[in-house]
């Protein structure tokens, strides 16, 4: 017999005296031990405890142990739960410990227990229970239980004190026994019925416990969830018992209000297009938008890259159901509109859900619609990116062309889309539809009726299904509110689709216009799933819900948006029984329709119960309160109305279908049944005769409550309402749906509870995300358990089997990967952890997202005056019941607190957040046999009250109300300590707040403190005498939730709402102790929420006190209000307020920058205030803003005194006065610091060198002792101080990791003198790189020549490292995932972590050969420098993808900047609009410390006494900069023309100096490269913010702003990490990379050293320098402009400075020589990139030498080339004609050829004619002349995009050549016969023979090697020529030999060439074959070639025959003469 056995010995280190008492349960199953009474420190209860187990103990189930202080009266209160998995229990059977308890905010407590384990498992995998311990009980793992509780509860009153049907319900499975009792169920230890137990024997104390964990009884194992929750900072996301739901605080809808959202799609180029000599034209279509690109001339590939914007402002639902349509149109022109080659369709939320929004450089294929039978049509390499409000899009630096050309591999499809899509058939089936509401007004059917006098319903409903950009209908039914339509809509469409909805919308048509009554979309990756074990979409057939506008028909439906789908429905319109299939098309089957049209045909009806069989379904409400109404609605009587579906409407409900004869069958059409409910009157019985629906409260006036909420009166007496309905019986999918959601919000509420520690920083946020993935992998495992029941229901469809499936795998491999994961959370893995279980979350609500409806949601609407005011939608399955407690709904049976709101789009903005009304609510949806549960979870104490008139059946008849005859009293105290970050509602920027407190029906207000956004109103709110109704327990248990709203108050009309928030109050009941550790209750941070948007916090408690006999005297006294000033205001009290201590804040005043107008007058005279907690501090004044807006005094500081909990420091607040004449002051702005924590200044640790600050600035790898790699992220976030002080740390420390591999050993004990080596020659020697087809100028090997680098090729370089160190990073964090897979391993399999390195590099050695092959294509491996041919080392910068302040933490080392906000703050989504409320900015820092602060800082030398610790801070008198600007280039410019381009130039501004470049403007671009430099002298502080815009230039009318960047000049300059010139890597005098800086590196490296206090530098002999006890070495020599080399000590100085990150204590990394990227803005499109400018900024001081001229990086001039094509011979040539007389077949060959884009410079070859073997000769020569830009590898062609251009226009396009060979006809159009497309850097060598050359040169390109004529110079060889055929084959037409020989244009100058075979140098004349002559020229000669060549044989023959049959002839001429004369004898 197999046991788990329990010896619970102990539980010590408990608080207080009393009772206790310990419950134990494993696998649900409770017990509970002696009471151990009047037991002080220790309990000793030394109790055992035995559960039989029937099947095998699991490692991973749960023991768990409660520890309760015992009450008689009162529920039990928990001190702790221990709980502990069995796995060491299943393993070695034995087990002893003490542990300590947690309470219920999971953090352990000093009450520990001490308990002995014993599990003896059997051979016999079976047991039997044995009869004397438990009922006889099947095991319950499966969680099936029979229930049946009739007999038992039936009854008993549910009035009742605490009936035992209620507490009982869902815990203990109860029997019809009459012999045991119930509770024999739980073996109760030793307890003997005490005295005063009388009469109920052992009974009440078991019902109390129950009470006191109903949910910990469940059946399943599973944990209580109370037990673990956390109260977070929200208390409402903790709920405390369950009889009370969470209500959702935000209230405001989020879908339906449109949105900014702007499209990019650049089209580049299209390949391999099927079709002859096209002229192709690429249209991109978005919805109703087209735009083309131009034509290219008879081309397959035709290069365009042109760039498209499309902007959008429109809801973010139908933005994403937008398809982008990408179509490739042949020879479109202004009088044809073209033929189709083929389209390319995808939906922009594919796109916004790809990383980034978008995708970059990929293909995408294309396919005719009108074909469905054929192949790929071509393909479009595009970038397409969707941004929308807020999205910054970073482009991604790839790596350069080669790796694109592969096509296969960058195809445009999301991650896990094949790229071989089939066609695939989906149909839509539309069956019938119900309950639609009418749609026509009743007057003219009223006319119709009088004169023909039929009845017609008043709708005329189709259906109209879109899919993919197409759409199909299906025919009207006129008239009809139940129409059947047995129709199929068929759309042929590529498989996966990239279209992720389809939207059915039922429609009425209409001869004016058709409109939409409701419409549904379908998620296609709801219903289907694509893995291996996955599921084409498949739907139904099922009823799907349709909701929309109010059912009540008006002219103009202001919703009728909701109708369309836009928005939240608020009312039910009709449902719809559809299904829908996909097959998979074999396109080879001769008999299948090869067009993409979408078809509709009839379908067979289905039978009735297909969806299921129709049950009866009871639907209960009650409102046990009504308070918050709007007071404008609050003078007119109420009442509420529940419905579901039409069930219940009773203004616009059913409308009585015209049908005169009542279809009376089985399956009885549920319509007629409810028109039979509906419209009976109230004493017409039903068929049951049993029950009538009440579905609406009666009319009652509101109550006042305050001046603006009013109140129900709905005290003693509740209104209840009940509904029957009839639904098809789908609750399966609804209970495993709620199952999911259920696990879901568990895990949500957990991972909050882990984000809130992490936050406020408390310990061990590890062990709380262990237990939150222990309940994740237990809820998982029990849904597998759950799910898979009632397998073989009626009407469950292919969805239903395949999604529980799919569930349930998925489910089971979550609850593996939760255990995995569980073992890895360790303290430093937290967050990763973190962001893995957050993916659960979203995966967990995807799953639990039920596609196929099956009950329609519950409506709640206020009606006043028969209108219908507000309302609110409860999902049906969030109340449905079910007998298995994980099953049920989690709003089922609960009191939820539920908010009205205004329907539609009155719902939006301020009116959305206003509370229309606020429910308590409870309300319960179940089967009608299952009703007699449906009240169990009202609180209890209650009585019903049937309605008045009823039949026979009495007892069973709902309640109209309930009347509560238990009510307890309370008095609320509200202590409002503070708020902060609150919204900006005044035009001041601040508000004058005020909170208002809600609970029940009573409301207080706070007092109003005036322009503050974080008011400290420090004041307690007493609410006395607050009744509340029920048993005392349940609602210690469960409190009603307290509602705060905060407003702005404002002089006139009323005030405004800021934002509300919930709260939980802590309650005492009169028996129980005020003291620790539930009182004084905590104070605590609560969220407010404005709409959907945060709008602050508020810091509060709360506390709700039982009055007992004794009245109030008997609660804790409270303090009299202490301030005199204040009034009658009561304080916080003391318990309560947080502990204060004494703090001095030190500010440093710096200037003010920016300040705008206020009032129209500008500021002249400002000062700042600063305040904090009531203390502050004022600067002094400016006394002339003009001429000087900086501060004449710099440090002051104030004492305040502040909490001593860092998170509850309260804000520090920076306003900004003006001082105006007669002594005005006028508020100009305002900022508030809402967090101090990093002001605090710490002291710094003597021992400590700066290792802290040199990793947080390494920009790059830190090779760690453990070997992984960790990339970098950004310094300012990385912040990693090193483990171990001694030993040597390796640190790679050169920012571009993956080229360099230099490492610098650095030892790091702090007193000895490290030496850090840095070897500059050796470096340059072994620098290899990546070689490739140069991006940087240097091509050949031998071009190392100096004189041919240019600040160019140092850019392109430097390009090239940025891509390969992106490039790089990926491979690293791939590898340290690796890394990771490889930890989880080995702590699997217990390897130590040596092992673990060798195992590392092995495992990278392997991912090194797993690289894909596309990889080694590029030549470029893992790790790079071991495969790479050496390249010449260029000097490099480092170009920063972003702007250089992200990359060095905004420059805000020692000076910060405030924005100073003034206005109201906007209310658009996430405060998008808070740019425009910026009036200036505030320059300064902060610098808090608590006192006494130590002395040694004090003490130190040079310390200033006046600077605080704002010590060596530069003077902020004026000073005069030179600034000088370099614009490089800007990228993905957004079109400002017509024609889809722009004519940028740049405008710089500082101050008051303007440069305009207008004439440089650059024509039709938006790639422009300016290459540029300007000079601007400067002043600051005056001047201090540069503005680089870029403006489109425009013939007529004014130049439009494209975008524009600013950047803050003052924080460069003054930061201490030299922004002022970038420090390059190398020094050199002259030359490319000749030194920018004045001052040279020795100078700069004196000056830090000096301004550091540091000892140095120190040069020594041997290249050697030592600067503080770090040595550096380098090399010692340097070249001048004539050769000559001198001794320097510059590039020791050079080598310190590139490493003074690693100095000890003032270290921090240089900015380097850099070109930064920084995002184009346009304020008329806030937060969408306009486009991208790479520049960077130089500044010298005036009082400095001055600078050299600036570099000249002014654009590489294109070098001009020849390109000398000869085409000698053409071989193989397919024969096109049929001759003239013979009909053979032969070719008029003729070559042509082109280089630049569109054939603008073809040349034709002359014709050779008649070639009857495609042999052509031709010695012709073409010459190309090109301007070629090396370093692009772009040919540069400048021309006229048009005859009315007024400029030309510059072209970038790639170098191809293209010959192409034809067949020249005299009277038709020459036929084209093949072609061969050569890209001159990487073109396959040409065969030697004609007879080597294949077709495969062209297909295996990507395996060939190529060559590039640009370092070839000449190249001769065969070459194919191909065509397609008509199955897009690509087939040989043809072979020619050519030659290549490329030429400079001096080159070609010096040897001259003619063209064709002319002088110069002419080509000798082919030597062609007679034939090729024209037969009509020379027809001797064509005749005796025929005769001789062609036709000598035949002519031969046919003589022979000629004679044969000649003399047959004669012969039988001659044959009869002959005999006559033979006979006669003659």
């Amino acid at each position: 017999m197999m046991a788990l056995m329990v010896h619970l010995k102990t539980v010590a280190h408990l608080r207080g005296r009393g009772d206790r008492i310990a419950k134990v349960t494993f696998r649900g199953l409770p017990f509970y031990s002696r009471i151990a009474e009047n037991c002080e420190e220790v309990a000793n209860f030394n109790e055992t405890f035995r559960w039989p187990i029937a099947s095998r103990l699991d490692g991973n189930e749960m023991l768990e142990i409660q520890v309760y202080n015992y009450s008689k009266v009162f529920s039990n209160r928990l001190v702790g739960t221990f709980c502990m998995v069995l796995q060491k229990v299943a393993e070695e059977g034995h087990l002893e410990l003490t542990d300590t308890l947690i309470d219920d905010n999971n953090t352990s407590i000093k009450t520990s227990v001490t308990i002995e384990i014993r599990y003896q498992p059997m051979d016999g995998t079976v047991g039997m229970w044995s009869d004397g311990e438990f009922l006889d009980v099947p095991d319950d793992r499966d969680g099936m239980f029979a229930f049946e509780t009739d007999s038992l509860l039936s009854g008993q009153s549910h009035g009742s004190g605490t009936s035992p049907g209620r507490s009982l319900q869902g815990s203990i499975p109860t029997f019809r026994k009459a012999g045991k009792g119930v509770f024999s169920a739980m073996k109760l230890g030793k307890i003997k019925s005490s005295k005063d137990d009388h009469k109920k024997g052992d009974e009440p104390a078991v019902l109390d416990m129950e009470d006191l964990d109903r949910k910990a009884m469940r059946l399943a194992g599973t944990l209580d969830p109370d037990t673990i929750s956390l109260a977070s900072v929200t208390a409402v996301t903790t709920n405390v018992s369950n009889k009370r739901s969470k209500p959702d605080i935000k209230m405001e809808p989020s879908s339906g209000r449109p949105v900014d959202y702007q499209i990019s799609i650049t089209v580049i180029e299209a390949r391999q297009l099927i079709g002859l000599n096209m002229d192709p034209v690429v249209c991109v279509e978005i919805g109703d938008d087209k735009k083309y690109t131009s034509m290219k001339e008879s081309t397959n590939c035709p290069y365009y890259n042109e760039y498209f914007v499309f902007d959008f402002h429109v809801p973010p639902d139908v933005m994403f159901d937008k398809i982008i349509k990408l179509s490739v149109i042949h020879s479109k022109n202004l009088l044809r509109s073209g033929t189709l080659v083929g389209t390319f369709k995808m939906d922009v939320g594919t796109v916004y859900s790809q990383p980034e929004h978008q995708f970059y450089h990929k293909w995408a294929i294309l396919s005719d619609p009108d074909d469905i039978t054929a192949g790929c049509k071509g393909y479009i390499k595009c970038d397409i990116a969707v941004v929308g409000k807020g999205d910054n899009i970073k482009t991604p630096h790839k790596a350069n062309e080669t790796d694109e050309d592969d096509i296969e591999g960058n195809l445009l499809l999301p991650e896990g889309i094949p790229a071989e899509r089939q066609w695939a058939r989906f149909y839509v089936k539309i069956y019938r539809a119900e309950g639609l509401p009418k749609m026509n007004t009743s007057i003219m059917a009223n006319v119709k009726k009088a004169f023909i006098g039929e009845n017609r319903d008043l709708v005329d409903p189709y259906v109209q299904v879109q899919f993919a950009g197409q759409k199909g209908k299906t025919s009207v039914q006129k008239s009809s509110y139940e129409p059947i339509w047995n129709e199929q809509v068929i759309f042929t469409e590529l498989f996966p689709p990239l279209c992720k909805r389809l939207k059915v919308q039922i429609r009425d048509s209409d001869k004016v216009n058709d409109v939409a009554i409701g419409t549904h979309f379908i998620d296609l990756r709801k219903i289907s799933n694509d893995g291996d074990k996955g599921f084409l979409p498949t739907l139904g057939p099922a009823w799907v819900n349709m909701y929309g506008s109010t059912r009540q028909y008006t002219l103009m439906d202001e919703h009728q948006d909701l109708n369309e789908g836009l928005g939240e429905g608020v009312s039910f319109r009709a449902r719809l029984l559809v299904s829908i299939a996909v097959e998979i098309l074999d396109t080879t089957s001769p008999e299948i329709i090869s067009s993409t049209e979408v078809q509709v045909e009839s379908v067979s009806n289905i039978s009735e119960s297909a969806t299921g069989k129709i049950d009866e379904f009871f639907l209960f409400g009650s409102f046990l309160e009504a308070t918050m109404i709007d007071r404008k609605i609050g003078d007119k009587p109420i009442s509420f109305e529940i419905t579901i579906g039409n069930y219940g409407n009773q203004i616009d409900g059913v409308s009585k279908p015209s049908l005169s004869k009542k279809k009376k069958k089985d399956g009885e059409s549920e319509e007629e049944e409810s028109e039979l409910i509906q419209n009976s009157s109230e004493d017409e019985a039903d068929e049951d005769s049993d029950l009538v629906s009440v579905s609406s409260t009666p009319l009652m006036k509101p109550v006042i409550t305050d001046r603006n909420y009013f109140h129900l009166p709905y005290f003693e007496k509740k209104p209840c309402v009940y509904i029957k309905s009839w639904w098809q019986d789908q609750r399966r999918r609804l209970y495993n749906s709620n199952m999911m959601d259920k696990i879901a919000d568990k895990l949500e509420e957990g991972l909050n509870d882990v984000q809130e520690i992490i936050k406020t920083e408390k310990a061990f946020p590890e062990r709380r995300l262990r237990g939150v993935l222990e309940e994740l992998s237990i809820g998982c495992s029990r849904f597998v358990t759950l799910a898979n029941k009632d397998v073989n229901q009626a009407g469950r469809t292919k969805l239903d089997r395949e999604r529980l499936k799919s569930c349930m795998r998925e489910m089971d491999s979550m609850g593996q990967q939760a255990k995995q994961i569980r073992t890895q959370v360790k303290k430093n893995t937290v967050k990763d952890k973190l962001k893995l279980v957050q993916n659960f979350l979203q995966r967990l609500r995807f799953l639990a997202d039920e596609p196929q409806h099956s009950i329609p949601d519950v409506f709640i609407w206020m009606m006043s005056n028969n209108k219908r005011i507000a309302y609110a939608r409860v999902p049906s399955k969030d109340i449905l019941y079910s007998i298995v407690d994980e099953e049920t709904g989690k709003d089922c049976g609960k009191v939820k607190a539920v908010f009205l709101k205004l329907p539609g789009k009155k719902g939006f903005g301020h009116a959305g957040w206003t509370v229309q009304a606020k429910l308590e609510l409870y309300l319960w949806l179940g089967l009608n046999k299952q009703r007699k549960d449906f009240l169990t979870g009202l609180p209890n104490g209650f009585e019903e009250l049937k309605a008045t008139k009823t039949g026979p059946g009495l007892q069973s008849v709902p309640p109209v109300s309930l009347v509560y005859n238990m009510k307890q009293v309370f008095q609320l105290r509200a202590h409002m300590y503070q708020a902060r970050s609150l919204f900006a509602a005044d035009s001041s920027g601040l508000s004058d707040p005020f909170a208002r407190v809600f609970f029940s029906t009573h409301s207080q207000v706070t007092e109003v403190l005036s322009e503050t956004l974080c008011p400290t109103w420090d004041q307690l709110l007493v609410f006395d005498d607050v009744e509340l109704f029920g048993e005392a327990s349940e609602l210690r248990d469960d409190p009603p939730i307290i509602v705060v709203e905060i407003y702005d108050q404002d002089t006139v009309g009323k005030a405004e709402f800021i934002g509300r928030t919930f709260a939980k109050p802590t309650i005492k009941m009169c028996d129980e102790h005020y003291g620790p550790p539930r009182f004084p209750p905590q104070l605590e941070y609560y969220q407010i929420y404005r709409g959907n948007c945060t709008a602050g916090e508020l810091l509060a408690a709360f506390e709700l006190l039982q009055i007992g006999q004794g009245g109030r005297a008997d609660l804790p006294p409270l303090e009299g209000p202490t301030d005199s000033e204040r009034g009658p205001i009561l304080p916080v009290p003391l318990g309560i307020r947080p502990v204060l201590s004494r703090y001095r804040i030190e500010v440093l005043f710096w200037g003010l920058r920016d300040l705008k107008r206020i009032n129209l007058a500008q500021v002249d005279r400002p000062r700042v205030d600063i305040e904090c907690a009531g203390r502050g501090v004022q600067s002094a004044l400016i006394q002339n803003y003009k001429k000087n807006p900086n501060f004449s005094t710099l440090v002051k500081w104030f004492e305040v005194d502040l909490p001593e909990n860092e998170l509850l420091h309260p804000p520090l607040n920076i306003r900004v006065v003006d001082c105006r004449a007669f002594g005005r002051y006028i508020l100009v702005g305002s900022h508030a610091v809402s967090s101090l924590r990093r002001f605090i200044y710490s002291t710094p640790d003597k021992n400590s060198n700066n290792w802290a600050t040199a990793a947080k600035l390494m920009n790059g790898y830190m090779v760690l002792t453990n070997g992984g790699s960790q990339p970098r992220s950004s310094p300012s976030l990385s912040s990693r101080t090193f483990s171990r002080p001694a030993g040597d740390i390796v640190v790679n420390m050169d920012s571009d990791p993956g080229v360099r591999k230099m490492d610098t050993v650095v030892k790091l004990d702090a007193m000895s003198d490290a030496v850090v080596k840095v070897d500059m020659t050796e470096e340059e020697n072994d620098k290899k790189k990546k070689k490739k087809k140069k991006k940087g100028g240097v091509e050949e090997e031998d071009e190392t020549d100096e004189r041919v680098l240019d600040w160019w090729s140092k850019y392109f370089a430097s390009i090239e490292t940025l891509k390969e160190t992106l490039r790089a990073q990926e491979a690293a964090q791939a590898e340290a995932e690796e890394r990771e897979d490889l930890e989880i391993a080995a702590e699997a399999a217990d390897i130590k972590p040596d092992d673990l390195l060798l195992k590392g590099s092995k495992m990278k050695e392997k991912t090194k050969e797993k690289k894909s092959s596309k990889d080694k294509k590029k030549g470029l491996a893992a790790d790079g420098s071991e495969r790479r041919p050496v390249k010449t080392k260029v000097d490099e910068l480092v170009v920063y993808n972003k702007e250089l302040e992200t990359e060095y933490g905004n420059f805000e080392d020692w000076l910060h900047t405030f924005n100073l906000y003034r206005g109201k703050a906007g209310d658009d989504d996430e405060h998008a609009l808070d740019d425009d409320r910026i009036v200036g900015r505030f320059k300064g820092s902060l610098c808090m410390y608590k006192l006494p602060l130590s002395e040694e800082i004090t003490r130190e030398a040079g310390f200033d006494p006046n600077m605080g610790m704002f010590q060596s801070i530069p003077h902020n008198d004026p000073i005069n900069v030179l600034v000088r600007v370099y614009v490089v280039r800007a990228t993905e410019l957004h079109p400002a023309d017509i024609n889809g381009k722009a004519d940028p130039y740049i405008v710089i501004k500082l101050g008051k100096s303007e440069v305009k470049d207008k004439e440089n403007y650059i024509s039709k671009q938006l790639n422009p490269v300016f290459g540029k430099s300007f000079d601007i002298e400067a002043t600051f502080p005056m001047e201090s913010m540069l503005t680089v815009s870029v403006y489109d230039w425009d013939l007529v009318g004014t130049d439009d702003l494209i975008g524009e960047t600013k950047i803050d000049l003052e924080n460069r300059f003054y930061s201490k990490f030299r922004v002022t010139c970038g420090i390059s890597s190398n020094y050199s005098l002259h030359g490319y990379n000749v030194w920018r800086d004045p001052m040279k590196p020795s100078q700069i490296l004196a000056k830090l050293c000096k301004e550091g206090k540091i000892d140095g530098p120190h040069y020594g002999p041997g290249g050697k320098v030592k600067v503080a006890n770090r040595i550096f070495t380098g090399p010692t020599e340097i070249e001048d402009e004539n050769g000559l080399k001198k001794q320097t000590e510059e590039h020791l100085a050079l080598a310190v400075l590139n490493h003074w990150e690693e100095i000890p204590r003032v270290g921090c990394k240089l900015v380097p020589e850099h070109v930064e990227t920084r995002p184009l803005l346009n304020p008329d499109k806030p937060g969408i990139e306009q486009g991208r400018i790479e520049m960077w900024v130089d500044m010298f001081p005036m009082d400095m030498p001055a600078p050299g001229p600036a570099i000249d990086i002014s654009p590489r001039k294109p070098k001009s080339f020849e390109l000398r094509v000869v085409i000698w011979n053409t071989d193989d040539v397919i024969l096109e004609d049929d001759a003239f007389m013979t009909g053979e077949k032969m070719s008029d060959i003729y070559v042509r050829g082109w280089l630049k884009g569109q054939q603008e410079d073809k040349q034709d070859t002359d014709v050779h004619y008649h070639s009857l073997t495609g042999e052509g000769n031709f010695n012709w020569r073409f010459v190309f002349p090109f301007d070629y830009l090396m370093a692009e590898e772009k040919i540069v062609i400048s021309k006229k995009e048009s005859m009315f251009s007024w400029d030309e226009t510059e072209y970038k396009i790639p170098p191809r050549l293209t010959l192409q060979v034809w067949d020249a006809d005299h009277f038709s159009a020459d036929d084209f016969l093949g072609a061969i497309e050569l890209d001159l850097n990487r073109f396959p060598r040409g065969a030697k023979t004609a007879k080597q050359c294949s077709i495969d040169m062209i297909r295996n390109e990507q395996e060939l090697p190529t060559i590039s004529i640009f370092k070839q110079k000449r190249v001769k060889g065969w070459w194919p020529f191909v065509a397609r055929d008509e199955n897009d084959e690509m087939e040989l037409t043809g072979k020619v030999e050519a030659e290549l020989h490329l030429l400079t244009a001096e080159e070609a100058e010096k040897s001259p060439v003619g063209l064709g075979r002319n002088e110069p140098d002419p080509l000798e004349k082919p030597n062609r074959p007679d034939t090729t002559f024209l037969w009509f020229l020379s027809p001797l000669k064509a005749i005796r070639y025929l005769v001789c060549n062609r036709y000598k044989w035949l002519i031969i023959k046919i003589v022979l025959a000629l004679l044969l049959l000649i003399m047959l002839g004669l012969f039988l001429y001659s044959m009869p003469g002959y005999l006559v004369k033979k006979l006669l004898g003659a």
